[in-house]
């Protein structure tokens, strides 16, 4: 077992190493969408969350942590007509490790056929993604984890579609206070399968180090990210401008309250005249003995507000 984690814990470094590599706009962006309310709330600084299921879309060292077994759904309520959401399960092995199983999809809605003098009573079509993952997440040493996730991703656009493989990896570590961790994963790592005529895309590739630390004597989680470390910047330093930071403050053991900021988001995403609350998030959640519930709010723009839904389930206690 020893040879094998350090064989396992070389594949994980080697794939962080090939994030220096330009991560670049694709069809395939749409892995990039927050995918769960929780980190919403925390402008997806969501690294190094543990016992939560859907922390697998950030990094999959995490689900190691996942107490019993878990399921969670989520919808998000995107800008326009898109529509985009997951579901998810984890299932912790019996002195082997964990397993996670997710399918997400996007629906960009109804469009309308037109020929060149701009008619439309031709007809509608579709615009479809969807990505399915297992994962499996282990043990390296004492409170350090590691994680894996094997994807297929397609994506469809009327009668043509391209899709792709990738593998998402990731390491945990939980400080010996019990209240501090510190995670790295790097993301959409891959290969596309089968192109649009004949044109090669590349995956949005993404590098993300984290820490969270729940602090002393004040029922606050802080969590802090770095993210998008892959993306071309004109300077090196200029890459430490993606980061996100996000507080979740605990009202009892039911309501949690969360606040987030990413600065990505504020400095890229709206024009400078017109940048008011953009990059600021939002959420709610409610935790019961067997039942989670999670809202996020976040803000992209002055007329970009996007709404996240989550549930989660501890499968152990229904059947």
């Amino acid at each position: 077992m020893p040879g094998i984690k350090i064989i396992i814990l070389s594949i994980v470094l080697i794939i962080t190493n090939t994030a220096s590599l330009l991560s670049v706009d694709t069809p395939f962006n749409f892995l990039r969408y927050v995918q769960s309310a929780r980190a919403a709330g925390l402008s997806g600084a969501f690294t190094t969350m543990t016992d939560d299921p859907t922390a697998v879309f950030f990094n999959p060292a995490t689900i190691s942590t996942v107490e019993n077994h878990q399921a969670s759904a989520t919808f998000l309520k995107h800008v326009l007509d898109i529509n985009s959401g997951n579901v998810n399960y984890v299932h912790a092995l019996e002195g082997t490790g964990t397993l996670a199983a997710n399918i997400g999809f996007t629906s960009y809605g109804s469009f309308d056929y037109a020929d060149n003098l701009g008619n439309r009573n031709r007809g509608t079509f579709g615009a479809n993604d969807l990505s399915i993952g297992v994962s499996y997440s282990d043990e390296l040493d004492t409170n350090f984890f590691y994680g894996v996730t094997l994807k297929y991703i397609f994506v469809g656009i009327e009668q043509v579609s391209t899709s792709a493989m990738a593998v998402d990896a990731g390491l945990l570590y939980r400080l010996r206070d019990g209240r501090t961790n510190i995670g790295l994963s790097v993301l959409h790592a891959g290969m596309q399968l089968t192109t649009i005529s004949n044109q090669n895309e590349s995956l949005p590739l993404d590098l993300r180090i984290g820490v969270n630390h729940r602090l002393r004597g004040l029922p606050l989680l802080f969590n802090f990210n770095f993210h998008h470390l892959a993306d071309d910047t004109d300077s090196f330093f200029d890459k430490f401008k993606s980061f996100s930071l996000g507080g979740e403050f605990y009202f009892g053991e039911v309501v949690q309250v969360r606040l987030g900021y990413d600065n990505q988001i504020r400095t890229f995403t709206a024009p400078e005249a017109d940048k008011g609350l953009t990059g600021i998030s939002a959420g709610l959640g409610l935790t019961f003995e067997d039942f989670n519930f999670d809202y996020g709010f976040s803000r992209y723009g002055s007329n970009a507000n996007l709404h996240r839904f989550s549930v989660s389930l501890n499968v152990n206690k229904l059947f």
